[in-house]
């Protein structure tokens, strides 16, 4: 199973990706996605950078990750291991519900670190919804770093933020 850009061509099923993703989170009691994030104008520069990766599955978008350098300036007062360095931020990592428990969430993180190392990327740095427990224990698992907590506006709850030398 290869893990490749995603094209522009398939904007609407990864609309579709998100959006089932969103759905079986508030189902599980997350909130940290809704209907203005990913929103489709997120999603389409995602596209027309070249920054969104899928793993497919019998040409099912099964799990998706954004990787550029591009960081929130929430991360700025946060007390990073590599401050002088070119560090890799992942954004958007999920894996469709009908795919989830087949490690898919761990072969992505495994793509995001290779692709950091072939790219000269000195760290990965990323934040995550400090109630999705699933989430935390697969990057904790990866040997990935708790930095700190940062808000978003219009959440309730935190984001905890990692890092990861490369």
């Amino acid at each position: 199973m290869e893990i490749q850009p995603v094209t522009k061509n398939d904007c609407k099923k990864v609309k579709r990706f998100y959006s089932a993703i969103t759905a079986n989170l508030r189902s599980n009691g997350v909130y940290q996605w809704d209907f203005f994030y990913p929103n489709p104008f997120i999603i389409k520069n995602d596209l027309k950078k070249g920054t969104l990766f899928g793993l497919y599955e019998e040409n099912q978008l099964a799990g998706a990750v954004v990787l550029d350098p591009k960081q929130s300036s929430k991360y700025n007062d946060l007390p990073w291991e590599d401050m002088n360095g070119k560090p890799l931020i992942i954004h958007r990592l999920g894996v469709h519900p009908l795919f989830q428990g087949k490690g898919y969430g761990k072969k992505l993180v495994q793509f995001a670190e290779s692709y950091a190392v072939k790219n000269d990327f000195t760290s990965i740095r990323f934040d995550v919804y400090a109630e999705n427990k699933r989430a935390l224990t697969i990057y904790e698992k990866a040997g990935y770093q708790p930095r700190g907590m940062i808000r978003f506006p219009f959440r309730s709850v935190p984001y905890q933020c990692y890092e990861k030398i490369m």
